[in-house]
């Protein structure tokens, strides 16, 4: 599964760019052999059959992470933060919808629980990778909080972040912490190891809301990373959490 991701997101992002709508199209048209039983060309769609088989992966998850790498290809900017969480559809919630399909914890409510927790993660991600991005001529904070706290693509692109900066950046990590809030209930929901991978995912997103926190929201000046000590007490709190 990580293989697949990891292939899909450089197929996105590393290739050459006058390559990457045909890697993204002879990924997805892989993935419509697999499902229609026959064998597919690359190693790493081959390598899906028996996992997809033995847990009942459904195809959508699969396709919607290359649309998201189409979508890489054609959208830049993200004018609200509604636009960025239907971007973070794509690119984010179907990984969770994939790791529930493997523990065999598809059903009931857990779906939308794991999509506000893959939601954040995804968000939280961007606010780390603020310089790096707009590097690569994207930029994942929403246009119009950008426009709101007078902020440039000058900010986007210095070696310090500036105060305006930092306080658009402070918005989307607490709406990124409010999203797993809202999402954490998955975890009462499992037990074993899928409720112990699933509280290092959480923890992990929490962890990076206090670097980011501590950090003042510094994103351009430091490379904002939780410290293993602290990721490893928010795991053990989100593992004993009972939602």
């Amino acid at each position: 599964m990580y293989a697949f991701a990891r292939h899909v997101d450089d197929a996105g992002d590393e290739a050459d760019p006058r390559d990457r709508p045909r890697l993204l199209e002879e990924v997805d048209a892989d993935l419509r052999r697999l499902y229609a039983g026959q064998v597919p060309r690359h190693p790493v769609v081959r390598g899906l059959a028996a996992t997809v088989r033995q847990c009942a992966v459904p195809a959508e998850p699969f396709h919607r992470l290359v649309e998201a790498g189409r979508r890489d290809q054609a959208v830049t900017r993200y004018e609200t933060f509604g636009d960025l969480l239907g971007y973070c559809a794509l690119s984010a919630n179907p990984v969770g919808r994939i790791v529930l399909h493997v523990f065999g914890a598809a059903g009931g409510e857990r779906v939308p629980l794991s999509d506000r927790v893959c939601s954040a993660l995804q968000v939280v991600e961007h606010c780390q990778d603020v310089g790096e991005d707009y590097r690569r001529g994207r930029v994942y904070l929403p246009g119009e909080d950008l426009r709101r706290y007078g902020c440039t693509d000058d900010d986007l692109a210095g070696a310090v972040t500036p105060g305006p900066l930092r306080r658009v950046v402070a918005l989307q990590v607490a709406r990124a912490a409010r999203l797993l809030d809202a999402g954490a209930p998955l975890l009462a929901s499992l037990d074993g190891f899928a409720r112990a991978a699933v509280a290092g995912y959480v923890a992990g997103g929490r962890a990076t809301v206090a670097a980011l926190e501590r950090s003042g929201h510094d994103v351009l000046g430091v490379a904002v990373r939780p410290r293993r000590a602290r990721l490893a007490a928010a795991w053990l709190r989100a593992l004993l959490r009972r939602g």
